[in-house]
Protein backbone atom coordinates (compact mmCIF):
# COMPACT_ATOMS: atom_id res chain seq x y z
CA UNK A 1 0.00 0.00 0.00
CA UNK A 2 2.75 2.68 0.54
CA UNK A 3 4.46 1.73 -3.08
CA UNK A 4 0.69 3.02 -4.26
CA UNK A 5 0.50 5.91 -2.09
CA UNK A 6 4.08 7.40 -2.46
CA UNK A 7 3.55 8.28 -5.87
CA UNK A 8 0.25 9.44 -5.09
CA UNK A 9 1.42 11.62 -2.59
CA UNK A 10 4.34 12.92 -4.75
CA UNK A 11 1.86 13.59 -7.92
CA UNK A 12 -0.45 15.97 -5.34
CA UNK A 13 2.63 17.63 -4.23
CA UNK A 14 3.71 18.47 -7.82
CA UNK A 15 0.06 19.57 -8.77
CA UNK A 16 0.22 22.04 -5.56
CA UNK A 17 3.44 23.89 -6.22
CA UNK A 18 2.31 24.42 -9.91
CA UNK A 19 -0.71 26.01 -8.77
CA UNK A 20 0.96 27.99 -6.50
CA UNK A 21 3.87 28.94 -8.85
CA UNK A 22 1.14 30.28 -11.75
CA UNK A 23 -0.57 32.96 -9.11
CA UNK A 24 3.16 34.28 -8.53
CA UNK A 25 3.44 37.24 -6.36
CA UNK A 26 1.01 40.08 -7.84
CA UNK A 27 -2.03 37.93 -8.11
CA UNK A 28 -2.24 36.65 -4.74
CA UNK A 29 -5.11 38.76 -3.55
CA UNK A 30 -8.80 38.29 -4.52
CA UNK A 31 -9.19 40.24 -1.48
CA UNK A 32 -6.89 42.95 -3.12
CA UNK A 33 -9.41 43.76 -6.09
CA UNK A 34 -9.57 47.26 -5.29
CA UNK A 35 -6.18 47.91 -5.55
CA UNK A 36 -4.80 49.07 -8.17
CA UNK A 37 -3.88 46.74 -10.84
CA UNK A 38 -0.98 46.60 -13.19
CA UNK A 39 -1.91 47.68 -17.02
CA UNK A 40 -3.85 44.60 -18.45
CA UNK A 41 -1.74 42.52 -20.76
CA UNK A 42 -4.94 41.01 -22.29
CA UNK A 43 -5.17 43.73 -25.12
CA UNK A 44 -7.63 45.34 -22.40
CA UNK A 45 -7.09 49.82 -22.23
CA UNK A 46 -5.70 50.74 -19.22
CA UNK A 47 -6.63 54.58 -17.82
CA UNK A 48 -4.85 56.51 -15.11
CA UNK A 49 -6.90 58.91 -13.60
CA UNK A 50 -4.69 61.42 -11.43
CA UNK A 51 -7.48 63.85 -9.50
CA UNK A 52 -6.29 66.83 -7.24
CA UNK A 53 -8.45 65.82 -4.57
CA UNK A 54 -11.74 63.63 -3.62
CA UNK A 55 -12.71 65.79 -1.08
CA UNK A 56 -14.48 67.84 -3.52
CA UNK A 57 -17.60 66.77 -4.43
CA UNK A 58 -17.05 68.69 -8.18
CA UNK A 59 -13.90 66.20 -8.44
CA UNK A 60 -15.99 63.18 -7.10
CA UNK A 61 -18.68 63.52 -10.18
CA UNK A 62 -15.41 63.71 -12.62
CA UNK A 63 -14.78 60.13 -11.08
CA UNK A 64 -17.92 58.82 -11.84
CA UNK A 65 -18.45 60.60 -15.09
CA UNK A 66 -15.42 58.23 -15.72
CA UNK A 67 -16.20 55.12 -14.28
CA UNK A 68 -19.37 54.73 -15.58
CA UNK A 69 -17.92 55.57 -19.28
CA UNK A 70 -15.19 53.22 -18.38
CA UNK A 71 -17.00 50.18 -17.36
CA UNK A 72 -19.46 50.97 -20.38
CA UNK A 73 -16.68 50.57 -22.48
CA UNK A 74 -14.49 47.85 -20.98
CA UNK A 75 -11.69 50.04 -19.86
CA UNK A 76 -9.51 49.28 -16.86
CA UNK A 77 -9.43 52.52 -14.99
CA UNK A 78 -7.14 53.25 -12.19
CA UNK A 79 -7.99 56.42 -10.02
CA UNK A 80 -5.31 58.06 -7.78
CA UNK A 81 -6.22 60.54 -5.23
CA UNK A 82 -3.28 63.43 -4.59
CA UNK A 83 -5.12 65.03 -1.67
CA UNK A 84 -4.17 68.23 -3.11
CA UNK A 85 -0.50 67.61 -2.58
CA UNK A 86 1.79 68.36 -5.29
CA UNK A 87 4.14 66.22 -3.93
CA UNK A 88 2.07 63.24 -3.83
CA UNK A 89 0.41 63.89 -7.22
CA UNK A 90 3.70 63.48 -8.97
CA UNK A 91 4.78 60.20 -6.76
CA UNK A 92 0.95 59.06 -7.57
CA UNK A 93 1.82 59.62 -11.28
CA UNK A 94 5.10 57.89 -11.76
CA UNK A 95 3.07 54.83 -10.12
CA UNK A 96 1.05 55.00 -12.99
CA UNK A 97 4.34 55.30 -15.48
CA UNK A 98 5.35 51.66 -13.39
CA UNK A 99 2.03 50.28 -13.81
CA UNK A 100 2.56 50.90 -18.15
CA UNK A 101 -1.00 52.24 -18.55
CA UNK A 102 -1.78 53.05 -21.98
CA UNK A 103 -3.14 56.66 -21.11
CA UNK A 104 -3.22 59.21 -18.25
CA UNK A 105 -5.76 61.95 -17.28
CA UNK A 106 -4.37 63.99 -15.33
CA UNK A 107 -6.50 66.91 -13.19
CA UNK A 108 -3.24 68.99 -11.82
CA UNK A 109 -3.09 70.09 -8.09
CA UNK A 110 -0.19 72.37 -9.26
CA UNK A 111 -0.37 73.04 -12.95
CA UNK A 112 3.41 73.77 -13.17
CA UNK A 113 4.40 71.12 -10.98
CA UNK A 114 3.27 68.31 -12.89
CA UNK A 115 5.01 69.19 -15.89
CA UNK A 116 8.08 67.04 -15.31
CA UNK A 117 6.29 63.73 -14.67
CA UNK A 118 3.78 64.13 -17.47
CA UNK A 119 7.09 64.66 -19.55
CA UNK A 120 7.91 61.20 -18.07
CA UNK A 121 5.11 60.19 -19.21
CA UNK A 122 5.28 61.18 -22.55
CA UNK A 123 8.85 60.49 -22.98
CA UNK A 124 7.88 56.76 -22.44
CA UNK A 125 4.66 56.54 -25.00
CA UNK A 126 2.30 57.08 -22.32
CA UNK A 127 -0.18 59.70 -24.04
CA UNK A 128 -1.67 62.68 -21.76
CA UNK A 129 -4.56 64.43 -20.92
CA UNK A 130 -5.24 66.95 -18.53
CA UNK A 131 -8.79 67.47 -17.28
CA UNK A 132 -10.74 70.76 -15.97
CA UNK A 133 -6.86 72.25 -15.14
CA UNK A 134 -3.98 72.76 -18.06
CA UNK A 135 -0.49 71.13 -17.36
CA UNK A 136 2.02 74.77 -17.83
CA UNK A 137 5.69 73.35 -19.24
CA UNK A 138 4.62 70.30 -20.93
CA UNK A 139 2.94 69.06 -23.59
CA UNK A 140 -0.41 66.97 -23.63
CA UNK A 141 -2.45 65.21 -26.34
CA UNK A 142 -5.98 67.22 -25.02
CA UNK A 143 -6.80 69.36 -22.89
CA UNK A 144 -10.66 68.74 -21.89
CA UNK A 145 -12.54 71.67 -19.76
CA UNK A 146 -15.05 74.16 -19.70
CA UNK A 147 -13.43 77.71 -20.07
CA UNK A 148 -12.62 79.17 -17.13
CA UNK A 149 -12.16 82.65 -18.42
CA UNK A 150 -15.84 82.96 -20.05
CA UNK A 151 -17.12 81.38 -16.37
CA UNK A 152 -15.16 83.72 -14.73
CA UNK A 153 -16.57 86.69 -16.65
CA UNK A 154 -19.99 85.62 -16.66
CA UNK A 155 -19.85 85.25 -12.83
CA UNK A 156 -18.45 88.79 -12.76
CA UNK A 157 -21.18 90.21 -15.18
CA UNK A 158 -23.93 88.80 -13.25
CA UNK A 159 -22.43 90.27 -9.71
CA UNK A 160 -22.64 93.24 -10.96
CA UNK A 161 -25.64 93.13 -12.72
CA UNK A 162 -27.24 92.34 -9.09
CA UNK A 163 -25.00 95.22 -7.81
CA UNK A 164 -26.48 97.51 -9.77
CA UNK A 165 -23.16 98.21 -11.35
CA UNK A 166 -21.49 99.37 -8.42
CA UNK A 167 -20.58 97.87 -4.93
CA UNK A 168 -17.76 96.55 -2.73
CA UNK A 169 -16.36 92.87 -3.33
CA UNK A 170 -14.32 90.38 -2.30
CA UNK A 171 -12.73 87.15 -4.12
CA UNK A 172 -12.26 84.55 -2.83
CA UNK A 173 -9.31 82.21 -5.09
CA UNK A 174 -8.41 79.03 -5.98
CA UNK A 175 -5.03 76.86 -5.32
CA UNK A 176 -2.36 79.65 -6.26
CA UNK A 177 -0.63 77.77 -9.60
CA UNK A 178 -3.81 76.30 -10.67
CA UNK A 179 -4.56 77.07 -14.00
CA UNK A 180 -8.27 76.91 -13.29
CA UNK A 181 -7.81 79.77 -10.37
CA UNK A 182 -5.59 81.90 -12.27
CA UNK A 183 -8.31 81.53 -15.84
CA UNK A 184 -11.61 82.14 -13.55
CA UNK A 185 -9.68 85.27 -11.35
CA UNK A 186 -8.79 86.68 -15.42
CA UNK A 187 -12.56 86.18 -16.46
CA UNK A 188 -13.95 88.11 -13.38
CA UNK A 189 -11.35 91.11 -13.92
CA UNK A 190 -12.44 91.42 -17.28
CA UNK A 191 -15.42 92.84 -15.92
CA UNK A 192 -14.49 94.54 -12.91
CA UNK A 193 -11.18 95.75 -13.26
CA UNK A 194 -11.68 99.88 -14.15
CA UNK A 195 -15.29 100.14 -13.02
CA UNK A 196 -15.22 103.19 -10.81
CA UNK A 197 -17.61 102.06 -8.74
CA UNK A 198 -16.31 98.50 -7.96
CA UNK A 199 -13.93 98.34 -5.02
CA UNK A 200 -12.33 95.43 -4.72
CA UNK A 201 -12.09 94.90 -0.64
CA UNK A 202 -9.93 92.07 -0.71
CA UNK A 203 -8.40 89.02 -3.36
CA UNK A 204 -7.51 86.23 -1.10
CA UNK A 205 -6.95 82.11 -1.48
CA UNK A 206 -8.81 79.70 -0.17
CA UNK A 207 -7.48 76.78 -2.10
CA UNK A 208 -10.51 76.10 -3.36
CA UNK A 209 -11.63 74.27 0.25
CA UNK A 210 -15.18 75.15 2.14
CA UNK A 211 -13.31 75.16 5.68
CA UNK A 212 -11.08 77.85 4.64
CA UNK A 213 -13.43 79.65 2.37
CA UNK A 214 -14.92 80.20 5.89
CA UNK A 215 -11.98 81.10 7.79
CA UNK A 216 -10.50 83.46 5.26
CA UNK A 217 -14.35 85.19 4.97
CA UNK A 218 -14.39 85.38 8.94
CA UNK A 219 -10.99 87.27 8.44
CA UNK A 220 -11.76 89.63 5.80
CA UNK A 221 -15.18 90.29 7.46
CA UNK A 222 -13.42 91.32 10.55
CA UNK A 223 -11.24 93.97 8.82
CA UNK A 224 -14.41 94.81 7.29
CA UNK A 225 -18.16 94.60 7.01
CA UNK A 226 -19.59 96.35 4.64
CA UNK A 227 -19.41 94.06 1.41
CA UNK A 228 -22.03 93.63 -1.09
CA UNK A 229 -20.91 90.92 -2.81
CA UNK A 230 -18.43 88.00 -3.49
CA UNK A 231 -17.14 85.71 -5.89
CA UNK A 232 -15.53 82.47 -5.16
CA UNK A 233 -14.21 80.72 -7.74
CA UNK A 234 -15.61 77.59 -6.98
CA UNK A 235 -18.85 76.11 -4.29
CA UNK A 236 -16.93 75.06 -1.89
CA UNK A 237 -15.35 78.46 -1.08
CA UNK A 238 -18.38 80.15 -1.76
CA UNK A 239 -20.03 77.99 0.74
CA UNK A 240 -17.83 78.78 3.53
CA UNK A 241 -18.13 81.94 2.90
CA UNK A 242 -21.62 82.46 2.99
CA UNK A 243 -21.69 80.40 6.40
CA UNK A 244 -19.10 83.13 7.66
CA UNK A 245 -21.61 85.94 6.14
CA UNK A 246 -24.48 84.62 8.11
CA UNK A 247 -22.79 84.38 11.27
CA UNK A 248 -21.74 87.66 11.21
CA UNK A 249 -25.05 88.73 10.46
CA UNK A 250 -24.64 90.76 7.09
CA UNK A 251 -27.69 90.90 5.04
CA UNK A 252 -28.10 91.48 1.30
CA UNK A 253 -24.36 89.76 -0.22
CA UNK A 254 -24.95 88.30 -3.31
CA UNK A 255 -22.41 85.75 -3.16
CA UNK A 256 -21.63 83.77 -6.20
CA UNK A 257 -20.08 80.54 -6.81
CA UNK A 258 -17.92 78.27 -9.25
CA UNK A 259 -19.02 74.61 -10.32
CA UNK A 260 -22.58 74.00 -9.72
CA UNK A 261 -21.73 70.98 -6.92
CA UNK A 262 -25.17 69.77 -5.32
CA UNK A 263 -24.67 71.56 -2.39
CA UNK A 264 -24.52 74.71 -4.37
CA UNK A 265 -27.44 74.47 -6.17
CA UNK A 266 -29.39 73.26 -3.30
CA UNK A 267 -28.34 76.82 -2.19
CA UNK A 268 -29.56 78.57 -5.08
CA UNK A 269 -32.93 77.08 -4.63
CA UNK A 270 -32.96 77.85 -1.21
CA UNK A 271 -32.42 81.72 -2.02
CA UNK A 272 -28.98 82.10 0.12
CA UNK A 273 -26.59 81.44 -2.81
CA UNK A 274 -26.96 84.15 -5.60
CA UNK A 275 -25.75 81.94 -8.17
CA UNK A 276 -23.33 79.48 -9.41
CA UNK A 277 -21.13 78.58 -12.96
CA UNK A 278 -22.06 75.28 -13.70
CA UNK A 279 -19.66 72.88 -15.23
CA UNK A 280 -20.42 69.39 -15.84
CA UNK A 281 -17.76 67.51 -14.26
CA UNK A 282 -19.35 64.31 -15.20
CA UNK A 283 -19.51 65.17 -18.62
CA UNK A 284 -15.53 65.62 -18.46
CA UNK A 285 -14.50 62.99 -17.07
CA UNK A 286 -17.00 60.68 -19.97
CA UNK A 287 -14.84 63.02 -22.66
CA UNK A 288 -11.54 62.10 -21.29
CA UNK A 289 -12.50 57.93 -21.40
CA UNK A 290 -13.53 58.77 -25.03
CA UNK A 291 -10.77 60.76 -25.80
CA UNK A 292 -8.26 58.23 -24.27
CA UNK A 293 -10.03 55.58 -26.10
CA UNK A 294 -9.18 57.53 -29.22
CA UNK A 295 -5.52 58.31 -28.80
CA UNK A 296 -4.55 54.51 -27.74
CA UNK A 297 -6.13 53.41 -31.68
CA UNK A 298 -3.69 55.86 -33.04
CA UNK A 299 -7.08 58.56 -33.81
CA UNK A 300 -6.34 62.40 -33.98
CA UNK A 301 -8.31 64.36 -31.27
CA UNK A 302 -8.02 68.09 -30.95
CA UNK A 303 -5.99 69.64 -28.61
CA UNK A 304 -8.75 71.31 -26.59
CA UNK A 305 -11.82 69.96 -25.98
CA UNK A 306 -14.41 72.11 -24.73
CA UNK A 307 -17.48 71.50 -21.87
CA UNK A 308 -20.29 73.35 -22.12
CA UNK A 309 -21.20 76.10 -19.39
CA UNK A 310 -24.42 77.56 -17.79
CA UNK A 311 -25.50 79.50 -15.04
CA UNK A 312 -27.47 78.57 -12.60
CA UNK A 313 -28.94 81.90 -10.59
CA UNK A 314 -32.35 82.62 -7.89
Amino acid sequence: MNRILHPLLASLLVCGIAACSKQGPDSAAPAAASAPAAAAADGQLTVGLAVSTLNNPFFVSLRKGAEDEAKKDGVNLITVDAQDDPAKQQASVEDLIQKKVNVILINPTDSSAVANVVKEATGKGIKVVSLDRSVNGAEVSAHIASDNVAGGKMAGEFLLQKLGGKGRVVELEGIAGSSAARERGEGFHKVVDGKADVKLLAKQPADFDRAKGLTVMENIIQGNKDIQGVFAHNDEMALGALKAIQAAGLKNVVVVGFDATADAVAAVKAGTLAATVQQQPELIGQYGIQTAKKLAAGQSVDKFIPVPLNLIKQ
